[in-house]
């Protein structure tokens, strides 16, 4: 069996999951499937479930979670019906004991819109059973690159990683330019810089971001939706 990638995808917005227009994410999206091949599961990091110590949902069949407000109401309507992986979890938790994280499962988590919104985009059919993984924001970068190398093993035996965050996620600053404007000069910046360390490896410096990246505190006034980045 091939190793699976390892993902990170910038979420982007709620409303992609509607359709309501064809931008280039949801292109992006849609080409994974057939790129990717079918995985037998799918761990999805989500920066919108935050725990002291890491856990993994271990639920059989999860509920979708409609952790948002202020949006169309056809958004709260939408169930992604994808299957628990509770075997999965048990691995993982397993995988990150031995590492030395000691972690836990949680019985009745289901998938937040981190979780199901780019799922829903990338594997359409909803056959692929899931686990999600919480993150950790006081750790920080290296405690999550640590957790990434720990659930490794995973990748050869058909398992799909995947962190669900953002490159840039300021919502003070989101309110103030139109949903179509053109990215500000200090979020291509940060997004340049972090796209030339993934490409590069320069692991210190990503790990260091927060002193050595332009603008990275503007982008990121708090880090949970970089965190699974450094997962996978």
């Amino acid at each position: 069996m091939n190793r699976f990638p390892a993902l990170f995808v910038s979420q982007s917005v709620l409303t992609l999951a509607l359709a309501l227009e064809l931008a280039p994410t949801r292109g992006f999206f849609a080409q994974l499937d057939p790129t990717l091949g079918k995985p037998k599961a799918i761990q999805v990091m989500s920066a919108h479930w935050e725990t002291d110590a890491p856990a993994t949902s271990a639920a059989q069949k999860p509920e979708t979670i409609h952790d948002f407000h202020g949006f169309p109401e056809e958004l709260y309507w939408m169930r992604y019906q994808a299957s628990g992986a509770p075997a999965l979890a048990r691995e993982a938790v397993s995988l990150l004991n031995d590492a030395g994280m000691p972690a836990g499962t949680a019985a009745n988590r289901g998938l937040d819109h981190g979780a199901w919104v780019p799922l829903m985009l990338m594997c359409t059919e909803s056959q692929i059973p899931v686990a999600q993984l919480a993150v950790q924001t006081r750790p920080g970068p290296a405690h999550h690159s640590y957790f990434g190398e720990a659930l490794r093993p995973l990748r050869d035996q058909g398992v799909l990683i995947v962190g669900s965050g953002r490159v840039t996620h300021n919502l003070s600053e989101f309110g103030a330019h139109r949903y179509d404007s053109h990215p500000p000069a200090w979020v291509s910046a940060f997004n340049d810089w972090l796209a030339a360390g993934i490409e590069s490896l320069d692991t210190p410096g990503l790990l260091d971001y927060r002193r050595r990246a332009p603008h990275a505190v503007r982008n990121h006034p708090s880090e949970e939706h970089l965190l699974p980045l450094y997962a996978a």
